[in-house]
């Protein structure tokens, strides 16, 4: 039988500051704990090392301003490559499934990065997402985010993906960071239903999320049949997490992981650093590698904790009936979205960069096309924390993107870089496998 694949990546050199939450011991107790329990040394599990990814892989996902180089530090293209490794493993078939134990962590980055937010400056799983569909041809591709914050980040990049089913449960939005992740949020008007967001109450146990991955994941990531899922894997519904409020076990997270069988897990959140996570990354790299892991358990744990009251099976059960229904009425809505006759879906919003303090003010265009999900176009202005003040424009034509929707996108972006009216112009061309960064005021173009 194949291994199960592991990195670890603590990134030593990189810290928002010495006490910060998100900080290397994060990943240094449970590397101390899976060699003391001799887990390393099974024949189950395969260590990989990692590598940096490179400034073209962060560009198929992101927008960094003014660009990667000056952006994003070595650490991140480091936990970012790590993930890439273990993409790789798993697709050349070297492993039956892969758990990327890294850092920095990712899922509050969006589309454009002025900074970072949420601990987060590139979203390591979209960047798999885009890797994957570039190397290996995949299309369908499901990710399932059980951090207990809402992966803002991860959903805003595959909002209007027709072909990313984005799934997260975490506790309410009304409760805590990021203050979103509603189930009214369900895709964009060519991808309604392929977003599905499960806000659930603070102190919510393993029944509780077990009820929702029985009853609503697995019947979702049956009927969309995917190619490959994803599990973004923070570990802050934990019981004991100083930065939230949720009632998750360590055995309740590796039966989930057993339940779950995703094909790679990327960790992210989780700051109950020495009571929880060492005992929840094993136990989820037991159930990945088909260990037992029936006597795992962490300190603190009382099973009278874990009772449920009736009214959770209800607020529950509704939540499952609401979003099945939305789900499975997706084509018809697509369907009729295509029929209003408008050209472009068109809003505004402003983005907060809670670590950096960056306020960004952010226009998108979405190309309602009739025969493929359209491209995206965004403009972007925000002042960022060494006092530069940048004002962008991004074109993203999407991979599976149509022959009309790739021209328009292309003569849209030499429209803007002859424009003057930005400090630079991005492009994002999925289908040619190129990306291009337009200096206005110096008139220079990079092309990864």
């Amino acid at each position: 039988m194949k291994p199960t694949g592991i990195l670890f990546f603590p990134a030593f050199d990189w810290a928002i500051s010495p006490t910060h939450p998100e900080r290397e011991e994060r990943l240094l107790y449970t590397r101390d704990q899976l060699f003391e329990e001799g887990i390393m040394d099974l024949p189950g599990i395969k260590e990989y090392q990692s590598r940096m990814a490179t400034e073209k892989d962060i560009s198929r996902t992101h927008f960094c301003v003014p660009d990667v180089e000056s952006r994003i530090t070595k650490a991140h293209l480091v936990s970012a490559g790590s993930a890439l490794v273990l993409a790789d493993a798993f697709m050349r078939k070297e492993v039956k499934n892969a758990f990327a134990i890294i850092r920095p962590p990712g899922h509050h980055a969006m589309t454009v990065s002025h900074g970072n937010r949420g601990f987060c400056d590139i979203n390591n799983e979209a960047i798999m997402v885009e890797y994957l569909r570039q190397h290996y041809g995949l299309k369908k591709i499901a990710i399932v985010d059980t951090d207990v914050h809402h992966g803002d980040g991860t959903q805003e990049i595959f909002y209007h993906d027709p072909d990313i089913l984005f799934i997260s449960f975490h506790q309410d939005g009304r409760t805590l960071y990021p203050g979103s992740g509603f189930m009214e949020e369900l895709g964009g008007p060519l991808a309604y239903g392929t977003t599905i967001n499960i806000p659930l109450d603070p102190g919510t146990g393993d029944y509780g999320i077990h009820y929702i991955l029985d009853n609503l994941v697995l019947p979702v990531l049956e009927e969309f049949k995917p190619e490959l899922v994803i599990n973004s894997a923070g570990q802050d519904n934990h019981f004991s997490d100083p930065l939230a409020n949720m009632n998750f076990t360590a055995q309740g997270y590796a039966i989930l992981n057993q339940k779950l069988a995703p094909d790679i897990a990327v960790l992210e959140g989780g700051y109950s650093v020495e009571t929880a996570l060492p005992y929840v990354n094993m136990g989820i790299i037991m159930a990945m590698a088909g260990i037992d892991f029936s006597n795992l358990q962490e300190p603190g744990y009382k099973k009278e904790n874990q009772s449920v009251a009736a009214r959770e099976t209800g607020s529950l059960d509704r939540i499952v009936k609401t979003q099945l229904r939305n789900f499975r009425s997706r084509e018809e809505k697509v369907a009729d979205n295509r029929k209003t006759g408008q050209t472009f879906f068109s809003y505004n919003r402003n983005i907060f960069y809670d670590t950096d303090y960056i306020h960004e003010e952010q226009k998108l265009n979405l190309r309602l096309c009739q025969n493929c999900g359209g491209y995206r176009s965004l403009s972007s202005a925000a002042r960022q924390s060494d006092g530069a003040y940048y004002k962008i424009y991004a074109v993203n034509i999407p991979i599976y993107a149509c022959e009309k929707c790739q021209a328009e996108g292309m003569e849209l972006y030499r429209q803007m870089a002859e424009s003057g009216k930005y400090d630079y112009i991005y492009l994002q061309d999925h289908p040619r496998d190129k990306f291009h960064a337009f200096n206005v005021k110096l008139l220079q173009e990079k092309v990864y």
